[in-house]
């Protein structure tokens, strides 16, 4: 069920009624309101307004949504593409006008390069795990030009865990990384799929760049425990 689709066109159309809500398993069910993934570049996050003015080329924004960055980003005259597996999502960046959409996973997609991939809001989290973190770079590498960039954005979410009394922090024993949560969509009764979602310290990212022949660019922090990096083809 495309339930992040459903809710998208409801706004776009006119029938907002309620937010998304998310349920993890990190917290208690939270709220993912609407509007806020209809905002404009003004109402964008500071790392989300650096990343945009960093892209460069022809660009591939992945997981789309409404496709507000991609927007952005064409009205500036730049060639983009935006990507998301969600047929509603890609409906509603068509029905703001977007001239080149593709709805896809983005796993499944080989058909062009660019030479900047775009992947805010967390975008790294579709690669799950940690474990399937290189094959996730890898995928991006075969996307990208000579001298390609891949911005993102993540977050460390340590803070999110109980300290003990040493001071360590207190992390359960079902996962290998304490960036790995699970999460759930519901949207006016319906309940989505579950999937797998990952959130990369900087550290962690940095190296498995490194590991995976990207380099790796600390381009700011945010204030709350985010960052915004970018990763070059060597």
């Amino acid at each position: 069920m495309d339930i992040l689709g459903r809710a998208l066109l409801d706004y776009q159309n006119g029938r907002y009624t309620e937010d998304i809500t998310t349920i993890s398993s990190l917290e208690e069910n939270g709220i993912l309101p609407l509007p806020y993934l209809f905002r404009s570049y003004d109402e964008m996050p500071k790392l989300e307004q650096q990343a945009l003015e960093l892209c460069k080329g022809r660009i591939l924004d992945v997981g789309c949504g409404s496709g507000s960055h991609a927007l952005y980003l064409q009205e500036r005259g730049f060639t983009v593409t935006a990507l998301d597996h969600s047929k509603g999502a890609i409906e509603v960046c068509q029905q703001r006008g977007l001239q080149s959409t593709i709805q896809t996973d983005f796993l499944s997609y080989s058909n062009e390069t660019f030479d900047t991939l775009l992947l805010l809001m967390n975008g790294v989290g579709l690669a799950g795990s940690l474990q399937a973190l290189p094959e996730f770079l890898a995928h991006c590498k075969t996307l990208l030009r000579p001298n390609g960039q891949l911005l993102l954005d993540s977050s460390n979410i340590l803070y999110m865990f109980d300290k003990d009394d040493d001071g360590g922090y207190w992390i359960p024993g079902d996962v290998t990384y304490y960036g790995e949560v699970r999460f759930q969509m519901e949207y006016r009764g319906k309940k989505g799929p579950v999937f797998d979602w990952l959130y990369l310290d900087y550290e962690t990212l940095a190296g498995y760049a490194e590991a995976n022949n990207f380099t790796c660019q600390l381009i700011s922090e945010g204030d709350h425990y985010d960052y915004l990096a970018r990763l070059g083809v060597t």
